[in-house]
């Protein structure tokens, strides 16, 4: 079998074997493979597409390139989430502890934050003494504990998948639905949870553009979990407008304990539940209103916030912020932006105001920068909202006060300020299981 011959293959539209696949992956896993041969198979991918049992086979393959974490050591059904990306999506902080606090088991390895988009390793980290790399048996012993443990990836999952990602983002194949799903779905099924709920956002501030892409994303990922023998559902939600107020690590725990607390923004809360209900949903907590509710009452009784605070405990960090924002690190620099019409908000570009906050410091440029964790921005006005001359829009935070110049810049380029209010957007726009798709 030689790779020249599978390029040319693909390169005509046709189908790889199981093997041919099996052959390509292996070899570019141990090198065999080299790059430039690899970066035309994409190219062919990206034009020519692959069928779902192609994507189905490349995703198992590349799971399999690494560590397959075998998670019956926690007792109970385990679900993992998994969110493509956005501004101000905080939501693993408050599903997780909502769903562990109603019976079902959380085991999630989390990613860090490149660019535009927040990771929740680095959220995490914010909150001073929280181990995010946990043994295999603490890890293990944590979720029997709490329930839940959220830590970071595993050094040897899906060693295929961040060679690919690495060379699809230098040769402009990121874009492409079947690598895509497969990167996403490789790591799910390392990671070894009974269920998967996917979170695929749509907008500005989102991978996928549109809808019918993000609703196409969502089935070919359902499918190949459900191939792969996972209970699989998606959410497609709302990601033109960041997702609650708050844009930066600490900043952005803060608010996820709001939520826990009964009083957090209303976007956020709303998408968490819908969230929460959908994952005790997998696990069999009985129908999606039923779930729905007991994902309400964890809140209301504060077992989902306590459930939270004995996780950080248990792995090392201090919950006494969780309490008492005042004891997270404090920015040294704060501004505000002000309003300088009357009108409504008609326009939010979700994207930018990520890029706000990376200018900021709360965000990495590379994945060797430092983040600043007390670094952000804090939305006071929102896509749709009422706003007169002279009202605050935003306060910006920061230890580079040299930043505030370029960040007021960016925000006013992608806000506009119209004399008539714009039609509402759902926060959630379908919800795809199985060879079905509801449109809400």
């Amino acid at each position: 079998m030689r790779m020249y011959d599978l390029i040319t293959k693909k390169k005509h539209g046709e189908v790889l074997t199981d093997e041919e696949i099996q052959f390509m992956i292996d070899g570019y896993v141990k090198g065999e493979i080299p790059d430039y041969q690899m970066s035309s198979m994409l190219m062919a991918i990206w034009f020519n597409g692959m069928t779902d049992h192609e994507i189905t086979q490349l995703t198992m393959v590349m799971a399999k390139s690494g560590d397959m974490i075998d998670l019956s050591a926690i007792a109970g059904k385990k679900v993992d989430k998994h969110s493509t990306g956005g501004v101000g999506d905080k939501t693993t902080l408050i599903v997780g502890p909502i769903v562990a606090a109603c019976g079902g088991k959380v085991a999630k390895m989390s990613g860090r934050g490149l660019g535009h988009t927040g990771g929740t390793v680095d959220k995490l980290e914010a909150i001073p003494g929280y181990k995010t790399a946990l043994d295999r048996q603490e890890f293990f012993d944590t979720v029997n504990k709490c329930g839940i443990s959220l830590i970071g990836q595993s050094g040897n999952l899906a060693p295929a998948d961040k060679k690919l990602y690495a060379l699809r983002d230098v040769t402009a194949t990121v874009d492409c639905i079947p690598l895509i799903a497969s990167s996403i779905m490789s790591k799910k099924l390392a990671a070894g949870s009974d269920c998967i709920l996917l979170d695929v956002k749509t907008g500005s501030g989102a991978f996928m553009k549109t809808l019918d892409d993000s609703i196409k994303l969502a089935q070919t990922m359902v499918a190949i979990g459900e191939g792969a023998g996972r209970r699989t559902v998606a959410l497609i939600t709302d990601m033109d407008t960041p997702l609650g107020l708050g844009i930066g690590n600490s900043i952005e725990v803060a608010e996820s304990m709001d939520v826990l607390k009964g009083h957090g923004p209303a976007d956020l809360t709303e998408v968490s539940l819908q969230l929460a209900a959908n994952m005790l949903y997998l696990v069999g907590k009985g129908d999606l209103d039923e779930c729905r509710k007991l994902a309400e009452k964890s809140i209301e009784d504060g077992s989902a916030f306590e459930t939270f605070c004995t996780m950080v405990k248990a792995q090392g960090g201090d919950d006494s912020v969780l309490r008492d924002y005042s004891k997270f690190a404090q920015a040294p620099f704060k501004a505000e932006i002000k309003a300088e019409e009357d009108g409504f908000i008609t326009k939010m570009n979700a994207e930018a105001i990520g890029e706000m906050s990376v200018i900021l410091g709360a965000g990495r440029e590379t994945k060797e920068s430092d983040i600043d964790f007390s670094a952000g921005l804090m939305l006071h006005k929102k896509y749709g909202d009422a706003v007169k001359k002279g009202d605050v829009l935003v306060t910006m935070y920061t230890s580079k006060e040299a930043a505030f110049k370029g960040a007021e810049e960016l925000y006013r380029k992608s806000v506009v300020i119209g004399s008539t209010a714009p039609a509402k957007e759902p926060l959630v726009y379908a919800r795809v299981e199985k060879d079905k798709v509801e449109k809400y």
